[in-house]
């Protein structure tokens, strides 16, 4: 007990670097972690309720928010394919550009960089494994990574409007939103996440559809 309250209290004082008081090159920490959250969401997440969810915020709060984004020119909002009464919530060039040269967290990520690979990924299994069991005592769950869900399935290499492009040999399809994900989408967050039990079955698809999209 007494290491494990020891690792959560670094946890705490490494999280000093994303919540802070006043605002940091312009933007409050709430408005730092919604822009941080727009920049890694898919399609299916960047929308306000889907925001206002990840960042345990009201809709008005939220809303607020995308105001202040919008008006620093870091967001723009842009009709939803899927659904034409609702809107995506889209990072700009120079919201990516404030994300990469200013983000505060940028120095812990450097950090967490800075440990190689391997520790790398023991990290993030270890923390991964962490929010598991909170989500499970809490009876909620985080957004998480697309190829990590339980909706997310290969449509087969050689179908579909990407075949012949140029791009990854292997489709996936979401089948929450009956829509067709790109092998990049699969490593963006979602809001309707689930995790998968066949975990491997999909990582091995991946695995192959990233060898053959940098052939």
């Amino acid at each position: 007990m007494p290491l494990a309250r020891e690792a959560v209290e670094l946890l705490v004082q490494a999280a000093r670097a994303w919540y802070f008081e006043g605002n940091q090159h312009g933007l409050r920490d709430r408005e730092w972690m919604a822009l941080r959250f727009l920049g890694r969401a898919n399609r299916f997440s960047r929308t306000p309720s889907a925001l206002a969810g990840f960042i345990g915020a009201t809709r008005a709060t939220a809303s607020q928010i995308v105001k202040t984004l919008e008006s620093k020119s870091f967001l723009v909002r842009k009709p939803s394919h899927e659904d034409k009464r609702s809107v995506v919530l889209h990072v700009t060039a120079q919201g990516e550009k404030c994300l990469n040269q200013h983000d505060p967290i940028n120095h812990v990520v450097n950090a967490v960089t800075s440990l190689g690979t391997d520790e790398c990924v023991k990290l993030r299994d270890s923390l991964r494994e962490i929010l598991n069991h909170l989500d499970a005592a809490h009876q909620r769950l985080d957004a998480s990574i697309c190829r990590d869900c339980m909706f997310l399935a290969e449509r087969g290499p050689g179908n579909g409007p990407a075949a012949g492009k140029g791009r990854a040999a292997a489709e996936f399809m979401c089948r929450l939103y009956r829509a067709p994900v790109s092998l990049d989408e699969t490593e963006l967050l979602c809001t309707s996440f689930e995790r998968t039990r066949d975990r491997p079955k999909i990582e091995e698809h991946l695995d192959r559809a990233r060898v053959a999209s940098q052939g």
